[in-house]
């Protein structure tokens, strides 16, 4: 047992990149996977087609040698694409250079690419439509049940959680002791909608942007496909006089978008069949210690901390965890191991991001949908450009850093705080970049010690 052979609960993107990470260190690994193998069947029935990776995701795919192959699968986005009513619509860039750019991907070709990836390694076994149901610490068991409901027993050395925000694995670590359990559902959801490309097979939109229609209380976004097509989003309340409970009827769905959303509504493919039929998804963000049970097991990405995916971060911020494994865990050796102490340490480098990054997340909803229609807004993005222009070393906005550098999470929350006390400062005196002067910057951020 010096030796441990790794059990993965949930092959999803974490579970499948974690997979050969360990692989790679010379672990056996099995993988249970409650759904069919997506490399077989269509499962993505309206939930999250795709997804942006930044730079956090990005570095662990590199370390392993996988990006020239995951590059056929991006499509950079260089900012937002803002969509007022009856306004033109206006580009937001992410940041002031040609690399400050997001990458839409396919949830599914990405999975896909990584189940692939681990099985070649040789040391990853994936078994699909098994559904772990109960986990006993004391025999070291998981109790599955597979798709003719028949019930197996599978013995585990080390047994890791990557297995979404209904982990049964959280659910049966917290069981034996929890410090902190927090699921706080957001009482808004979302509803996925589609733009086919057009006759050409090209994007009816502007190819390389999020595309934003901010409306306050609620928005649609779309991010683009490979193939010209968008996934759209439809995010709104879920109780209230615009909400998906007031909304139901083909009528009520075609006089919604009709009113909120004229300029799109052609382009929207079938909106009331897709509106009617594809699941309304919820929202939830989970905070949780401990992470881990002993040396027997550990959660990591969604299982361990599940966020609302207004930052884009909830990807990246699981593939951040598995960076920080293959930068903690040590290759295969016939020596003792205290595993123990290993998954305290993953937890002592993670949780404290993931708190970080899920704050962030919830005030970011509020940017996408309202702040970004606001002068004030646009102010303050225009002042730190122009003070990151001048100052490099010592200001980059705070989505930047989230977004295009490594800085922990953490340290960019704190930071962001101080940043936006700076420029409120900056935005009750001045209306305009052209007004400020670099000593007076230099002394404001010697004022908030940055």
């Amino acid at each position: 047992m010096n030796t441990p052979h790794f059990t993965l609960v949930g092959g999803g993107l974490v579970g499948s990149l974690l997979s050969i990470i360990l692989a790679r260190k010379g672990y056996q690994v099995d993988v249970y996977e409650s759904r069919a193998d997506m490399r077989k069947v269509d499962i993505s029935a309206g939930r999250s087609i795709n997804l942006a990776l930044a730079n956090r995701g990005i570095k662990p795919l590199q370390d392993l040698g996988l990006m020239d192959e995951i590059n056929q699968l991006l499509i950079p986005m260089r900012g937002r694409m803002i969509h007022l009513d009856g306004q033109p619509s206006t580009l937001q860039a992410y940041g002031q250079s040609e690399q400050d750019v997001i990458y839409s991907i396919s949830r599914a070709q990405l999975n896909s690419f990584l189940m692939t990836k681990a099985e070649q390694t040789g040391r990853v076994n994936f078994h699909f439509e098994h559904r772990v149901t109960a986990i006993d610490f004391d025999q070291n068991i998981l109790t599955m049940t597979h798709q003719n409901q028949q019930a197996t027993i599978v013995d585990f050395n080390k047994v890791i959680g990557t297995d979404g925000a209904n982990s049964p694995v959280r659910t049966a670590i917290l069981n034996k002791g929890s410090t902190e359990n927090e699921e706080a559902v957001l009482d808004h959801s979302y509803k996925e909608l589609t733009i086919l490309p057009d006759n050409n097979g090209e994007h009816k939109l502007e190819k390389h942007a999020l595309h934003i229609w901010p409306r306050g209380e609620f928005m649609l976004i779309a991010l683009p496909n490979l193939d010209g097509s968008f996934t759209v989003t439809l995010f709104m309340p879920n109780h209230g006089v615009t909400s998906f409970d007031s909304i139901k009827t083909d009528e009520e769905i075609n006089n919604f978008f009709a009113h909120h959303f004229i300029d799109i509504q052609p382009l929207l493919d079938d909106l009331t069949d897709r509106y009617q039929q594809n699941p309304t998804g919820r929202l939830a963000t989970i905070k949780c210690a401990p992470w881990h049970y002993n040396d027997q097991a550990l959660i990591v990405g969604d299982a361990a901390h599940a966020i609302v995916p207004f930052h884009g971060q909830g990807m990246n911020c699981g593939f951040e965890d598995c960076d920080t494994i293959a930068q903690l865990v040590p290759e295969l050796t016939t020596e003792p191991t205290d595993w123990q102490q290993y998954f305290k340490a993953i937890t002592a480098a993670r949780k404290v991001n993931a708190d970080a990054i899920a704050n962030m997340a919830l005030e970011n909803y509020v940017e996408m949908r309202d702040s970004v229609r606001q002068h004030e807004f646009l102010l303050k993005k225009q002042f730190s450009f122009k003070i990151q222009e001048w100052f490099p070393e010592r200001f980059t906005p705070r989505y930047a850093m989230v977004m295009f550098e490594h800085i922990p999470y953490s340290q960019a929350f704190e930071l962001g705080k101080k940043h936006q006390a700076l420029l409120s400062e900056l935005t009750d005196c001045y209306s305009c970049s052209s007004q400020l002067d670099k000593s007076m910057i230099d002394q404001l951020l010697r004022k908030y010690d940055l």
